[in-house]
Formats: structure tokens, sequence, C-alpha cells
């Protein structure tokens, strides 16, 4: 069976329906029998690493949905050209590259995905990915138990009113044995105002002992029903992980759960359905429509959504011919696979007056969303945690005056940081890669001061940068508070003490300052780099590690692509106003610089590039733009900018296709670093993008391949990734996705944009791409005038998060 995700070739309003309504007559990809096995587990082995496939959307995948049908559509999986968790490939071919960015939400759950790769130490120590999933594990569970010890007991039902009502009339009816039948939406009272409440500390996390492998026999049972089903066996391990115990009585039980391995299409749950159930398979089962509802909702989730309206996930459940999709929203509600909520669509206008006798009451205008619990817990855990930060007041280390001489002996915007982060818990601080300069300053001022601050940063490249901007700050000496060797060195503990840290590493405790003994972070100060590529889950863990008093500064670029998990955090507390933000006056310099400046207001002008600082190689086709890429980064920019090929890298907008990132990557090896590929098709020397988890990747190389697994280098650190875990977590890295390269810059970058890939283009997936280069930037160039067209109309595709709503609720916005 084929685990590529949904493709829009021959896909149109309709055909969905085919595969489905008739269950008689499979639709072309829905007949499982006879499928190459092998093929059907590599396909869904790939996605845990790929991250998302860029597109015009500044997420992963597919456009928020609303009542027009293309939209829709593009939610069903049926019409989103580019990028997601299904469409075409932006080259024209069926993108097997989305599986990967498809199986990555869902792969993101700790259950389901442990990293057994490895630095080269001892068992018992763990690697940086199983420590960030034990510490979102942990997370999970803590916030769960926060969420139930703040309710309380309430009288089931009194508050709610519409469609709360009807769905939990619905649950009841689930419950006693009947069918919950379809009903008109409501409107809902005002929810009442939540207090916030301050944090349970959780302990440190412990450790984490790889996840234990299934048993061979509940494999083997797995496998047997996938085998009568005309499924490949080699899905058996992905569906015993997914579906936990007895997942063989489950699958045969309800054969749609096939839908909850990452990679799987509807058409092919279907057709295993068929084959199980024969007669007794039919479009209007209770149990498709509710697996069908579920997988929608993780689809959304791939692209950038925290929940989706009811009229739209209404409407994507008709596109996949289910006749009740009504009920179907239920049914997964009741079974707790979904939640419902009733947002105000003003929560900050008054409650309307109660009704007199023999008047209808006036009933205030809500929007129904339907998300899923991790999602939920996740956004309302970090709105929370926000209000905690803005409501508090700051540890005070230094006093006013001490703040307000620092800020004096300070510049423009750096001063104007400097004070708002004395007096406020939550800063926002934006602007492009000079402004980085600034909160190096702050931490200089903070450190002097006697705080104990920390930066965390995207990925390992940034994180070196932004040391190096503060070894270069120290040097010069530019605050009179900067205390001698303040914001580097090594604490007596034996961790490194520059200061800079990733996220990832934060959180996990692999890196960073640690935890105290409430199992909060170890510091006062906490400046986050690349805010926009934080998702909710990512944000909400965060926020809920900081102790009372700190002070968190969230620093980037709004222009970027946003996270690649579900929410646009850092956009959403732009918008909110609810706490200072400082916009950096230090403007990017030289002819790049301006250029990636006036692409962020939607102008694509020429500029004077005395030094080829910008080169356009204009090509014909696919295979010219391949011709040219190679010749580039191979030839023409180390002769004539004097950058090597290992300091170049090439970003093109998705993995499949004509030039995408594997076409690329096999021509690019071929030139720079043939050979027979013996170990899952690397050899020594290749370049690698190396994926610890999903929607992580991290540049590497490739050393040497023993029985241990594939030793690479990181960033300057070793990690050996176990054979088994090659083909899902490792890929080679000469060419990458945008989202792949943000956070990371090169000296010399190789932009590819073939003719195909117009409906990919956006301006902020070309201000990604083109503001990764720091001295040389060639664009091959086939879109023509679709690229000035990009840049001037198509933006970022808006995400459905519920963060605004949560905190229009808890904090009052400061304009």
């Amino acid at each position: 069976m084929s685990t590529d995700p949904e493709t829009t070739e021959n896909t149109e309003p309709g055909v969905a329906a085919r595969g489905a309504a008739d269950t008689g007559t499979a639709a072309p990809d829905a007949d499982l029998a006879g499928r190459d096995g092998a093929a059907g587990s590599r396909a869904a082995s790939r996605a845990a690493q790929d991250g998302p496939a860029d597109s015009d959307a500044p997420g992963t995948g597919t456009a928020t949905p609303d009542a027009d049908p293309a939209a829709q559509r593009e939610v069903a999986g049926d019409a989103a050209p580019g990028e997601g968790a299904h469409g075409e490939g932006v080259h024209g071919a069926p993108r097997d590259d989305v599986t990967d960015a498809g199986t990555a939400g869902a792969d993101a759950d700790p259950v389901r995905q442990s990293p057994s790769d490895g630095d080269g130490e001892s068992a018992a120590q763990r690697s940086e990915a199983e420590a960030e999933l034990a510490a979102q594990r942990i997370e999970r569970e803590r916030i769960e138990r926060r969420k139930a010890e703040k309710r309380g007991p309430i009288d089931s039902g009194a508050k709610l009113s519409g469609k709360a009502a009807d769905l939990l009339a619905a649950v009841r009816a689930v419950e006693s044995g009947q069918k919950p039948v379809a009903t008109v939406f409501g409107e809902p009272e005002r929810a009442p105002r939540r207090p916030t409440a301050e944090p349970v500390r959780r302990p440190q996390p412990a450790p984490a002992a790889p996840a234990a492998a299934p048993a061979p026999e509940t494999v083997g049972a797995v496998g047997r029903v996938l085998a009568d089903g005309g499924a490949p066996e080699a899905l058996a391990p992905q569906v015993t992980a997914a579906l936990g115990e007895g997942a063989d009585e489950q699958l045969r039980s309800d054969p749609w759960l096939l839908l909850r391995v990452g990679g799987v299409r509807p058409e092919q749950a279907d057709g295993f359905a068929r084959a199980l159930l024969g007669a007794d398979c039919r479009p209007d089962d209770e149990r498709r429509g509710r697996a069908l509802t579920g997988w929608l909702l993780e689809q959304a989730a791939l692209a950038g959504h925290t929940a989706l309206e009811m009229s739209a996930l209404i409407a994507a459940l008709a596109q996949r011919a289910v006749p009740d999709a009504e009920s179907a929203v239920q049914s997964a509600v009741a079974e707790g696979e979904a939640l419902v909520f009733q947002d105000a669509l003003d929560p900050t206008a008054p409650a309307p007056e109660p009704a007199e006798d023999g008047e209808e009451a006036e009933e205030r205008p809500v929007r129904v969303l339907i998300g899923l619990e991790r999602y939920a817990l996740a956004e309302e855990s970090l709105a929370d945690g926000l209000a905690r930060l803005i409501n508090s007041v700051p540890k005070q280390d230094g006093s006013a005056e001490d703040w307000e001489r620092a800020a004096a002996a300070a510049h423009g915007s750096t001063a104007e940081l400097v004070r708002a982060v004395a007096g406020h818990g939550l800063v926002l601080h934006t602007g492009g890669e000079a402004s980085r300069a600034e909160p190096a300053a702050l931490l200089e001022v903070a450190a002097g001061l006697g705080l104990r601050a920390w930066a965390a940063t995207h990925t390992p490249g940034g994180r070196d940068r932004f040391a190096a901007a503060l070894r270069a700050g120290q040097g010069q000496g530019n605050s009179g508070h900067v205390q001698e060797g303040a914001g580097r060195g090594h604490r007596s503990d034996g961790r490194d003490a520059s200061r800079a840290t990733t996220v990832a590493g934060l959180l996990s405790g692999v890196e960073g300052p640690g935890r105290d003994a409430d199992g909060a972070l170890d510091l006062d100060l906490l400046v986050v780099l690349d805010a926009p590529q934080l998702d909710v889950e990512t944000a909400a863990l965060l926020i809920e590690s900081l102790p009372d008093g700190a002070r968190l500064v969230l620093s980037g670029d709004p222009a970027v692509l946003w996270s690649a998990g579900p929410g646009r955090v850092f956009a959403d507390l732009l918008a909110a106003r609810i706490c200072p933000r400082i916009s950096s006056r230090l403007p990017d310099s030289g002819p790049l610089g301006e250029l990636v400046s006036g692409i962020g207001i939607g102008e694509l002008g020429q500029v004077d590039a005395p030094g080829k600082e910008v080169v356009i190689v204009p090509v014909r086709d696919a295979g010219e733009a391949v011709h040219r890429t190679v010749q580039l980064v191979a030839d023409s920019v180390p002769r004539a900018i004097g950058v090597p090929p290992e300091q170049t890298v090439v970003i093109t907008p998705g993995h499949g296709g004509a030039a995408g990132t594997r076409a690329l990557n096999a021509a690019l090896k071929e030139r720079l670093n043939p050979g027979p590929g013996r170990f899952g098709g690397f050899d020594p020397g290749d370049r690698i993008a190396y994926s610890p988890a999903p929607g992580r990747t991290v540049p590497g190389a490739v050393v040497k391949a023993d029985a241990d697994g594939l030793h690479l280098s990181c960033s300057g650190l070793p990690v050996v990734v176990a054979k088994e875990r090659v083909e899902q977590s490792v890929r080679h890295g000469w060419a990458l996705t945008a989202h792949q390269a943000v956070g990371d810059r090169w000296p010399a970058v190789v932009a590819v944009l073939p003719g195909d890939a117009v409906p990919a283009l956006s301006r902020p997936w070309i201000y990604t791409a083109f503001g990764r280069a720091d001295r040389h930037l060639s664009v091959v160039h086939g879109v023509e005038q679709a690229l000035p067209r990009a840049v001037a109309e198509v933006v970022a595709k808006p995400r459905t998060t519920r963060l605004p709503l949560l905190l229009a609720t808890q904090v009052p916005a400061t304009g």
C-alpha cells in the first residue's frame, strides 16, 4: 500500500466521492490489494524527517478553510497546489515529499515516535531528541492535570447553549445507545472571565528510556489483519504504535483506524475496509465518518490550524462523501476524539441584557470551532502562561536607576528594548538579521545587573551566530554595566555558559541553565530568537517552564515563514497588543539587505550589486534549472565569489518534482561527492539534513558508517543514527526547502524557481529563501512575472487559532 499523500492529479469536486460512495468499486488508489509493501512502508517512514514542504502559505499546507468551495477543497486535500499534507508538487508531479510533512504532525507524539539515535556515549546517556520528546510528554501530562484542577466540578451542561448543548445531547445520546441527531446551531452565552492561575511546578524531567518496541506477536497479529485487507504487512509496526494494546482487534473491528497511520489516505482506508467488511462497508458508516473527522483535523494541524470552523469541517467531510457530516462530527465529539468550542466573535463586547418576560433573549454572535484535544490544551496553557507573565511583577534584579542608566548608555531602539524589559514580564521585539545586536546588548546589560540571562534560537546555526554576536559585544565593551566575563565562560557544574542555546536543547535540558528545585528553568531573563518558528505546543512548554518573576523577550522577523507546527504564536501576540512591542531600527545593510527589505513590504526592486551580491540566472525549464544550479554551486560561485560549495546552500520550493530537493541533491551528489551510497544511499562526505524530531532540521555531514549506524557531524557535534532510523530522519542536504532553511544563514544561496513552481511562490517564501544569504544570492529564475506578482500580492495564508480570543478574555489590550 502506498502511503503517499493525496495529489491533485485527476482530483476535482466529486472525485473523492467516487472512491467512497460506491462501496463496490474502488477509486484508482483505493484498492490496497497488490500494492508493493516495501514501497508503501518507505513512503510512510520518510514522514517524520522532512518537516513541511514549502509553498505560498507560510506553514505546512492548505489555506485556512472558509465558506468558499476552493478553500474547502484545500482543507479536504483536493486543491492545495504546492505544499502541505496533501496536494501536488510544485513541479507537477505527485508529491511524495509531502507525505513526510503529512506525517510530521502526527509523529510529534512521543508515543508514536521515539528517536533512537545517540551521540556514541553510553546507553544511559539520552540523546537530544529523546530528551526533548520526554520533556514534551511530561509537560503534556502536567498540563492536563492542571486543567482538571483549575476547572473543578461543574454542573455538566448547565452553562451550554446552542450548538454546544446540541453536541452535549449527542454525547448523551451515544452513551445511551441512541444515534445522535443533527440540529441547528445556536449561539452561546458569554463565557465567564477566567482568572490567571499560578502554574503547578513539575519535577525536573528524568532521563528518558527508549520506547519499548512492540511485542513481536502483537506486530505479527496486526500484520495478518493488514494482509487480510490487502495492505502491506510492513505497516504493522506503525499501526501497532498508533493503536497500542490490542491493535489487531481494534483494526479488524474498525478498519478506518488505519487513517491514524501517517501518510495513509482516505481512499486507501476505504479500500482496506471494503476488503475486510465486504458488503457491510458503507459510506455512511459511523466509524468512517468519525475517522475522517479526526483525519481532517490532523491535516488542518499540519496546515497550521489549531482548530477548524464547523462549517469548513462539514464541507470537507461532504467532499469525502460522508452523507451526514454533522452526525459524523457529533460522533467524534461524543467519543472524545475532538472538542467543540463556541468563541465569541467580539469577546470584549458587553454581555447582552437579560430578556424580559415574553421576549427572546439577545444572543451574542459566535463561531463554532472543532479541534483536537492536544492543541486545545496547549493553546489554553499558553494563554494562561502568557497572562501570568504579563500580569505579574518582574523580579527586581537591579534598581530602576540601574536599568535607566543602562538604557541611557545604549542607543535608539536598543535603549527602548532595555526600558521595556525593565518594567514588563513579556516584551516583543521585531527586526531583521541586523537587529539581533539589540537582544545581544540586552543580555549584556542584564548580566551586568546580576540577572541570569539566556537566549534561545531555532537552530544550532542560529545559536552559534548569536553566541558570536555576544562575544563581539563583550569584546567591544559597549555597556558600562557589563561585568568582566558576563555572558560567557563555564559554570561550576560543567555546563556551557555561553548564554546561547537552542529552544529544543533548553527544554530537554541538554543545553542551557538547567532547572531549579521546582522544575522551572534556572534563569531570570530569556530571549527567544526566531520567535515566528514557535508553534503552540513548543511555546506552551516554554512559557510553563519559566519561573515566577522571570522576564521573556520574543524576538524575530515577522515577515518570514511561520512555524512548521500548528499555530501562529508570534503573529497572534503582535496583533493582540497586550504587551510592549519594540521595532528595531537597525536595517540590514548592503544590496542583499536592500533587496530583502523591499520584499518584506511587497516591492521587488532592482538593486545595485557591484560585488555580484545578487545575480539572476534565467532558465527555460526544470532540466535547465538543475543543470545551472549544479554549475553555480560547483564552479561559478567558488570562482567569482570565493565561496566554496560546502558553504553554499540551494533552496527550492518542494522535495518532489523535476527540480525539487531530491532531484537537485542527486545531481549535486553526483558532481560534488560521487559514490555508491552503500549505507542507505549515503557516503562519507555527503552533506545531509538531519531531523531529530518532526519539524526540526539540522544541517551536517556524513562521517562514516558502521554496525552502530550512520555517523554524522552536526554543528560540530557527533551524532549516530541507527540503521533503521536513517531512512526517516536523514536526507541529503545540499538542497533544502525554505522551511528547512529558516533560522540559518549561509555565505551563498542559490534560490531555484523553475516555471512550474509558480503556485508555491508567496511573499513569505521569497523573503525567507532570499534572506538566507549573507554574501551572495543567485536566483535561478524561470517564473518570469510571477515573481514580482507573488511579492506584491501573495501574502501569508491565515491560520485558524484560538489564542487571540483566549488572551482577550484574560489580558486587556494596551493599544
